[in-house]
């Protein structure tokens, strides 16, 4: 099987692999590659056949494997979570204003658009973590440890569902003009923060 990793060949014979997951788990771990598409004799797998995929011998079939740098991949999802982030106090702010003004649906719709942004910030801060192993007590908020951030977060989002459940929409107000109100900057804080330390670590690499 002829093995291209980005264009170029990959001498699989000499490096004694025999299966896609071994050629995977090499690019990966030796060359600390992350896979970002896969082509097995130019069709995408069935990536819900996963376990059968690793196994796959390559003799008889053509693999193409495109691989990313990961701490500028990170870089990139941590940019565009900062673009979505800065126009989010606008949608609170908005929700706020049509909450008061009793056009509660629209002022959901703008609290759902706020919500999606701040878990997603979450999730990519935990998961650009994960994949680069970065202890997460290195990451602060104006000198805060981020599990603070975190704890606040979750604290909110408990607020904010009791308010729906009861229909208590002056709450809910008065939640996201005090509680939330500094909910995007934290998690921009967060996100330099995390690029401080990828910047830091990759200097130090």
């Amino acid at each position: 099987m002829p093995v291209t990793v980005d264009d170029k060949p990959l001498a699989i014979e000499e490096l004694g692999l025999l299966t896609v997951g071994q050629v995977l788990a090499h690019v990966q771990q030796k060359e600390h590659r992350l896979v970002v598409h896969v082509l097995i004799d130019g069709q995408e797998p069935d990536l819900g056949r996963l376990s059968e995929l690793r196994t796959a011998p390559l003799g008889g079939h053509t693999l193409y494997i495109e691989t990313t740098e990961p701490r500028r991949m990170a870089m990139e999802v941590l940019g565009e979570i900062e673009k979505h982030l800065l126009d989010t106090d606008k949608l609170r702010c908005d929700c706020i204003d049509l909450l008061r003004a009793g056009n509660t649906n629209r002022g959901l719709e703008k609290l759902r658009g706020c919500f999606s942004t701040w878990s997603h910030a979450q999730e990519s801060v935990l998961k650009v973590a994960q994949l680069l192993r970065v202890d997460l007590n290195r990451i602060t908020v104006d000198g805060r440890p981020f599990s603070d951030v975190m704890n606040e977060f979750a604290e909110q989002l408990r607020l904010i569902k009791t308010s729906l459940e009861n229909r208590d929409f002056v709450s809910l107000i008065d939640t996201l003009v005090y509680e939330t109100a500094e909910t995007s900057s934290n998690w921009l804080a967060a996100i330099r923060s995390m690029r401080s330390v990828i910047g830091a670590d990759s200097a130090n690499a």
